[in-house]
């Protein structure tokens, strides 16, 4: 295994438990833990960003690039990421079980829609 692939193996495993953890204490009513939830939600993103960036520099790239490709595939990725989330929410908090599942559903449409904008078709 290449370094950068480690690195990335690392950082993105902690980065993903850490918000999912956060997204767990935020989520269930039962931990009363919505605000410390919220915290390791955000750190878990922030190491999940910094990995991002990592990789970016370790494979020679710059780390940010801006182009209306980059911009539309990660407002693809948010509001994908967002629909998904509500869907959770509907179904987890607020007991609307089937309305919940069709909107999860649209979310996970929506960040299906990534792979061919990402990869491409061929």
């Amino acid at each position: 295994m290449k370094k950068k692939g480690f690195v990335t193996l690392i950082l993105s495993t902690v980065g993903g438990i850490l918000f999912a953890l956060g997204m767990c204490m935020a989520l269930l009513p039962q931990w009363n833990a919505m605000q410390q939830g919220i915290v390791i939600g955000v750190v878990g993103a922030a190491v999940l960003l910094g990995m991002v960036l990592v990789r970016r520099k370790m494979d020679g790239k710059p780390a940010i690039v801006f182009n209306a490709k980059a911009i539309g595939t990660t407002l693809l990725g948010i509001v994908g990421a967002i629909v998904l989330g509500i869907g959770m929410c509907m179904t987890m908090i607020w007991n609307m079980m089937v309305p919940g599942i069709a909107v999860g559903i649209v979310g996970i449409v929506l960040l299906l829609c990534l792979i061919p904008v990402v990869k491409g078709l061929k």
